[in-house]
């Protein structure tokens, strides 16, 4: 759900975070903002919707009745260190979130972050994406799931506070969300998907 270009109408500008809230706040489209430059942000192809919306429908019944919580793609994530403001596809928040300026718009706190990936966002989300999301102090995975075929790349801090990476290519395969003790299997995360009924 990204194209890596400076939005058109910004192109050759820079904004301030203010600025950039400011407009955002007023539209409907996505833009992501980093260090002054604003990004489109592109809509999602059928088999990246359906993935993202299994997910955040497997998460909700999961996490019933317990602290943390999944946000849609509509959730927009602040990171104060390196001032990278961005919509990933799932978020998840345990215990109070924490906002920007108690907004409501801006998390700083996921505990889990996941990106289903596209032709564009496949390279950035796996490098520039991942190096900024690991300044979130509050992050302990990072998923990244290929929604065009049965791949799901989880990277986690292990025992040594490193980051680590463990893959998923199996339909019969079992995602394991250790940091909110919550497994999903991949047929249910893929169900619905061109891959899954091959």
């Amino acid at each position: 759900m990204y194209v890596r270009e400076p939005a058109l109408a910004y192109r050759n500008q820079k904004f301030t975070i203010e600025e950039y809230l400011e407009m955002e706040n007023a539209t409907d489209e996505k833009h992501e903002y980093y260090q002054g430059e604003i990004f489109a942000m592109s809509g999602a192809k059928h088999e990246h919707d359906i993935v993202t919306i299994n997910l955040t429908a497997a998460l909700r019944i999961k996490l019933k009745k317990k602290p943390c919580r999944p946000n849609s793609s509509d959730m927009r994530i602040y990171i104060p260190k390196n001032t990278l403001f961005t919509y990933p596809d799932v978020s998840i928040v345990c215990g109070e979130p924490e906002f920007l300026n108690d907004d409501q718009f801006n998390l700083l706190n996921p505990v889990i972050i996941i990106e289903v990936l596209s032709a564009s966002s496949r390279s950035y989300d796996r490098g520039d994406k991942f190096k900024l999301y690991r300044d979130i102090p509050s992050l302990k995975e990072y998923i990244l799931i290929d929604p065009e075929r049965i791949s799901i790349e989880a990277f986690y801090i292990n025992a040594e506070s490193e980051w680590a990476l463990k893959e998923f290519n199996n339909i019969s395969d079992t995602l394991s969300l250790n940091s909110i003790k919550v497994s999903l299997p991949l047929a249910d995360i893929y169900d619905g998907t061109q891959i899954a009924k091959a």
